[in-house]
């Protein structure tokens, strides 16, 4: 058996930070973690869809009109172009996997619709 052991970047934002776990073309996974009582930008992108799964917390989510909680194990699609936001308003960390496809995975494909942070 091989193992391998590889660097994951974390990348820190005010709302938390991501690692980005494995990246080929036309799809990336991130492991996202959201601080207690934050949440990232109200969003959309251009090229890319998403898969979201909790791993960790739960998830106050919102997409389009829609707001809903997922629990650990539970997971939603986001489609392209579609608004949507993660937010943690429980008292421990939330952890999801995001799993991205589509023809730009970069971050200049998130258009901000509204940031706690000044970002938009």
């Amino acid at each position: 058996m091989n193992s391998r052991t590889e660097t994951i970047l974390r990348t820190e934002r005010p709302w938390g930070w991501f690692e980005t776990v494995c990246e080929m073309a036309g799809s990336k996974v991130k492991r996202i973690h959201v601080r207690p009582g934050q949440q990232i930008s109200l969003q959309t992108h251009q090229h890319r869809s998403e898969h979201w799964i909790v791993v960790a917390g739960t998830a106050q989510v919102t997409l389009g009109a829609r707001a809903f909680a997922l629990l650990c194990g539970q997971h939603c699609d986001i489609a392209c172009g579609q608004v949507h936001r993660l937010a943690n308003s429980g008292p421990d960390g939330l952890e999801i996997i995001e799993v991205q496809y589509g023809s730009r995975l970069d971050e200049d494909d998130i258009v901000r619709l509204q940031d706690d942070y000044g970002r938009a």
